[in-house]
């Protein structure tokens, strides 16, 4: 392409500080460097890991950034060394790196990569380099992505060349929520056909954890949030029954075990938040309840009580559905184009990069599932 090796000028939206609107900005974004790829992003997600980092995160050392992790686009040029892509590929950004040579990239156990942004800084959600500019500062790259922007620099070991059938508005949404919530149901608690499961949290990754216990087998699956309205999407993605905590007087997982007698086979958090995930592992039946958090936070200790343990359950956490993400997400964007996984259900809006601050408003106060922000012409 004509912009190959020289400073792209574009939009993107910018956090300047936490607790701030975004602003629209123009920022520069440097060619790629050895081993990256610089791609046209097309159509990005929101998530509320977004706003987890703008609004509950606030660690200074991590503004300013431009947010935005789930994201699609189109290769513009690649860096030295770079042989797996070329311009005009069809790519999803991924904030798990698969390296693909380290010794966790070659267990079968874990999803996790040494090589990735997070080993060191997760706390501020960001690498330290980065390849945006904006008003003569240096603009961090979000999880290593930035997605909120019309071009974006990211390594190779952090993107997943995808089928050149998928529509990138659809798909974006594979590269955070949907696969963290389905892969959660799928690989982390291993769901087994006939169980029973309850899945915590209504949202675009609670919905994807109902949609992975169902195509695991699981006969019932009883959705769990304090908003009445989610049932009926939740029945979408395969729910058979649903409770609002809200309506009872005595804790949840006593709700739920008296249902189930005595507990529910499998239990899924997809809230991130430290009370809710000791209820759903009090909500599993002991002997052999698995329970997984997969809500993303890390602003509180999580407790609970060792006999809750002692007698049999299993208690764990996931990261993008334990997906190894360079091999996991073209095939999970192959299974849609099968339609194996929903996706367009996911989405009640569909807004410009220009709106997003009203996209984080209607996720703030629980107005959407997931709103996909067109960011730049195909």
């Amino acid at each position: 392409m004509a912009t190959a090796g020289k400073v792209i000028k574009c939009k993107a939206a910018v956090a300047w500080e936490p607790d701030k609107p975004l602003v629209i900005e123009e920022i520069e974004v440097a060619p790629p460097q050895a081993n990256e790829i610089r791609v046209k992003i097309v159509a990005t997600g929101l998530c509320h890991t977004d706003l987890y980092h703008l609004f509950e995160g606030k660690h200074n050392d991590g503004f300013p950034v431009v947010l935005g992790h789930e994201g699609a686009g189109i290769v513009e040029s690649v860096g030295p060394g770079v042989t797996e892509f070329q311009p005009g590929d069809k790519v999803i950004p991924l904030f798990v790196y698969q390296c693909k040579e380290c010794r966790f990239c070659k267990s079968p156990k874990t999803n996790l990569c040494e090589k990735g942004w997070s080993r060191l800084r997760y706390s501020v959600m960001s690498p330290e380099e980065s390849r945006l500019t904006c008003r003569g500062k240096k603009v961090l790259q979000f999880m290593g992505t930035s997605t909120f922007s019309e071009y974006t620099v990211v390594n190779e070991m952090g993107l997943a060349k995808i089928n050149p059938a998928a529509p990138l508005d659809k798909v974006c949404l594979l590269g955070c929520g949907i696969c963290t919530g389905y892969g959660a149901a799928v690989n982390t608690a291993k769901v087994e056909p006939g169980s029973t499961c309850a899945v915590f949290g209504m949202g675009a990754v609670g919905l994807a954890a109902v949609m992975g216990c169902k195509a695991a087998g699981a006969k019932r699956i009883i959705a769990v949030d304090v908003n009445p309205e989610k049932f009926e999407k939740a029945k979408v993605f395969g729910a058979t029954d649903f409770v609002n905590p809200k309506d009872h007087s005595k804790p949840i997982s006593k709700v739920l075990e008296e249902m189930t007698n005595g507990g529910v086979d499998f239990s899924l958090e997809c809230v991130g938040n430290v009370e809710v995930m000791r209820s759903a592992l009090e909500s599993c039946m002991q002997g052999w309840g698995v329970s997984v958090m997969v809500g993303w936070t890390d602003m509180a200790d999580f407790s609970a009580r060792p006999i809750q343990l002692i007698a049999g359950r299993t208690w764990k956490g996931t990261l993008f559905g334990g997906f190894k993400s360079k091999d996991g997400v073209p095939q999970m964007v192959n299974a849609y184009l099968d339609k194996k996984v929903k996706l367009d259900e996911f989405i009640t809006h569909n807004l410009t990069l220009d709106q997003v601050n009203d996209a984080i408003e209607m996720m703030k106060h629980g107005q959407c599932i997931r709103t996909v922000l067109s960011v730049s012409p195909q």
